[in-house]
């Protein structure tokens, strides 16, 4: 007997559609890595249907009035709260995550993000109008940018999608999105929230693979491309997009460094880090996956992260005492494993290092200290429950070797002492430092790096602000 697989289609112009020309792509859940659905393969013809339909919407919503966008906002808002037990379902299928975790943990935050732009629709302010030379006055005016092709990525689905489309939909933009092709599901879902909400052409949903994504760029309709993924997927679209100047925002990798003073309450940092580096399977651009450890505490820190790594659990989505769940893929898994198997003879794994069972694609919670600067696993993203652990002598080399990589996305710094905090925080260059903490973020605050992390904000006014573009109008008082 055959189980029927789901079929997920394309949101495009208020209604679903197949590929143009019929294509799909198998969809595996990574906790049994089985097929459970087919999802469209995107080629020009629906990218193409979906810019025009974003186009022609445009007008309208552009001219749609902030409180207008922002009941429309706080109806999905609304509607999303409705259907959660919908949406964690889809998203436990994207991705395996703990269905507990994805209740509490991503439908809270991805409500309240859309609440928060819904708010900040109303205000799309310039600076007061003024005279600048005799006899003219100046206006500033802030206006949408125009359609936004938006690229989110595998590992949070569902509200990296809310951090492209609302602050794009709030500021008056319309939305072509593509959700990553292993995890369509929770994206497809919302489209069907969303579409009984928004104007026809407004928000639309476009599935398939990376040459789907690079014909979106690529396109000349959009006036803006973001994307959420790899330095490599950034590096290409900042590419693409030069062609014809389009903007670009670019939400990419991290390596997160992790400054554990000698100072520092030891069983709490351990629980708070253990928490940070092993949440969703370490596949966080932010996790707390490289910590640097002051020499005099180094060997105590390890043992004890050792044993929390240990204690950690990872399994199937209904296992209410897992703390994560499988890795996205299977290609993931070989990228986590091969790191493992390449370690250099001066490494010791001192907990996991393993593959957990042979169905699905779990991998144990790891702990890896001995490592220097230089070392791959030291300078690359691993994206999986791997924490390195690294020792330091004094305050400046701590700081050599925090920011001794190209990815500049977070931080933090553990200590008692606040002037040695409030230092670290001036001199490390990511564009988040956490103090005696790691990972919470919040709607008024910005997210977004330096460097090979890429640029441009998500959430906060200064996310919502990149959706827009400043005109001057000055006018003869003559």
């Amino acid at each position: 007997m055959t189980t029927e697989l789901r079929r997920l289609r394309n949101y495009i112009n208020g209604e679903f559609r197949d590929a143009a020309d019929g294509r799909t792509i198998d969809v595996i859940n990574p906790a049994t890595g089985e097929v459970y659905a087919t999802s469209p393969l995107s080629g020009q013809a629906d990218v193409d249907a979906a810019m025009e339909a974003a186009a022609a919407a445009f007008p309208a919503w552009r001219d749609s009035t902030p409180a207008e966008r922002q009941k429309v906002l706080l109806k999905i808002a609304d509607a999303f709260e409705e259907r959660a037990e919908d949406l964690i379902a889809a998203e436990v299928e994207n991705t395996g995550k703990p269905v507990a975790l994805t209740a509490s943990e991503e439908i809270p935050p991805m409500v309240d993000q859309i609440r928060f732009f819904a708010g900040a629709a109303r205000l799309l302010e310039g600076r007061s109008a003024g005279e600048y030379m005799e006899g003219l006055t100046s206006i500033v005016r802030r206006e949408p940018v125009g359609v936004c092709a938006q690229v989110a990525p595998w590992n949070y689905p569902m509200m990296m999608a809310v951090w492209k489309f609302a602050p794009a939909l709030a500021a008056g933009n319309t939305v072509v999105l593509k959700p990553s092709d292993t995890t369509p599901a929770s994206t497809v879902l919302m489209a069907e929230i969303i579409g009984q909400i928004v104007p026809k052409g407004v928000f639309n949903v476009v599935c398939g693979d990376r040459d789907t994504g690079r014909a979106m760029v690529e396109h000349p309709t959009p006036a803006m491309a973001s994307i959420t993924g790899s330095v490599r997927a950034g590096m290409q679209v900042a590419e693409s997009a030069a062609k014809d100047v389009k903007r670009v925002h670019l939400e990419l990798g991290g390596k997160a460094p992790v400054v554990v003073f000698e100072d520092t309450d030891i069983d709490k940092a351990v629980e708070d880090i253990s928490m940070a580096g092993f949440f969703n399977a370490g596949q966080d651009c932010t996790a707390a996956t490289r910590v640097l450890v002051h020499e005099s505490i180094h060997d105590e820190f390890v043992s004890a992260l050792a044993k929390a790594a240990a204690a950690t659990k990872t399994g199937q989505p209904d296992d209410e005492d897992v703390l994560y769940g499988p890795l996205n893929n299977a290609n993931q898994l070989k990228q986590v494993s091969g790191f493992i198997d390449r370690l250099p003879a001066h490494a010791k794994v001192e907990a996991g290092g393993q593959r957990v069972g042979d169905k699905g694609y779990f991998y144990a919670p790891t702990v890896v200290s001995g490592l220097k600067q230089d070392d791959e696993i030291i300078q690359n993203e691993v994206f999986g429950p791997v924490i390195t652990v690294q020792s330091f002598t004094d305050e400046a080399q701590a700081l050599e070797y925090a920011n001794g990589v190209e990815y500049a996305l977070a931080s933090s710094v553990w200590t008692k002492d606040h002037a040695r905090a409030m230092r670290m925080s001036k001199a490390l260059d990511f564009g988040c430092v956490w103090i005696n903490t790691h990972i919470p973020l919040v709607a008024e605050m910005p997210h977004g790096g330096f460097k090979k992390s890429g640029y441009g904000k998500d959430l906060s006014g200064y996310g919502f602000e990149d959706y827009t573009r400043i005109k001057h109008v000055m006018t003869s008082l003559g």
